[in-house]
């Protein structure tokens, strides 16, 4: 995820270039698979890391997230980010626990094309008011996906996303957004998940071809967030839970494209439902 952009204009993919994307976001469905069968109660987070890295390893993949510049290097090729962290959590010894949120953000470039995707797991039994969250957190999402093709503009897909969560008593978070993605993973426009003054100057019309990481972060209290001292992880201002998903979605002349979509449904992880005109 990382919020960077590059200044190039907004690149619209072709029909053969939204495939050569889906084949980078089968991998990344993939890698999640492996973290939704690794998370459970007892499992260190960077246990969970390597399984990811050995993964994209035999595919011949480069993970996009190890590396990553900042004043320290992102050190691994999976963010895991644990209750009260929201993302960019660093992988290590912590060990996960009953009642645990897991934020799992991942992705990867196979044959010049890179996919991003970032998922919330349950740990063992959770309070309800965590699952609540985890729930309103999925339903941003498809509301994003169910009015891509509805739409003009970005912002009112992004004032349907945030009106939901605070409805359901939640906050955005709004010091992150998603972002366009192609050849690189960070490609403009930046996608925030809600709207306000500024966002406004910088909307964007939805049309064919664009490729977007939408990842809306919902918070169980205040919408504030700080930076921890290892220069990546974020986490709430009070201390409560949170969630982020995403998805790597493109817009077609007939609906949606979820890139990152698994192949087949799996019992653990219900999928979202692309939309489709017409």
């Amino acid at each position: 995820m990382f919020q960077r952009t590059n200044n190039r204009p907004m690149e619209l993919k072709s029909e053969r270039e939204l495939a050569l994307m889906r084949e980078a976001g089968k991998l990344v469905a993939r890698a999640h698979h492996i973290c939704r069968q690794m998370a459970k109660p007892g499992v260190k987070t960077i246990d969970i890391d390597r399984a990811v890295e050995a993964f994209f390893a035999q595919h011949d993949a480069v993970p996009l997230f190890k590396g990553y510049p900042g004043k320290v290097p992102f050190p691994a090729c999976t963010c895991l980010s644990v209750n009260e962290q929201v993302v960019h959590g660093i992988p290590g010894e912590r060990v996960l626990k009953d009642g645990d949120l897991l934020k799992i953000d991942t992705a990867c470039r196979l044959n010049g094309w890179c996919a991003d995707r970032a998922v919330t797991l349950p740990i063992g039994t959770v309070r309800p008011e965590r699952m609540r969250l985890l729930k309103c957190g999925q339903e941003v999402l498809q509301i994003a996906i169910d009015e891509l093709p509805r739409r003009k503009w970005w912002s009112e897909v992004a004032s349907r996303m945030q009106t939901h969560a605070e409805k359901a008593g939640f906050r955005m978070v709004t010091n992150y957004v998603g972002h366009g993605i192609g050849r690189t993973m960070h490609e403009n426009p930046q996608v925030p998940n809600f709207v306000s003054r500024d966002t406004r100057k910088h909307d964007f019309r939805l049309e064919p071809g664009l490729v977007l990481a939408i990842e809306p972060m919902v918070n169980m209290g205040t919408g504030e967030v700080v930076l921890q001292r290892d220069h990546w992880t974020v986490v709430t201002r009070d201390g409560l839970a949170s969630v982020h998903v995403e998805h790597t979605i493109a817009i077609t002349p007939t609906g949606v494209q979820i890139i990152t979509a698994d192949e087949g449904a799996l019992d653990d992880d219900p999928q979202p439902t692309a939309v489709v005109q017409g």
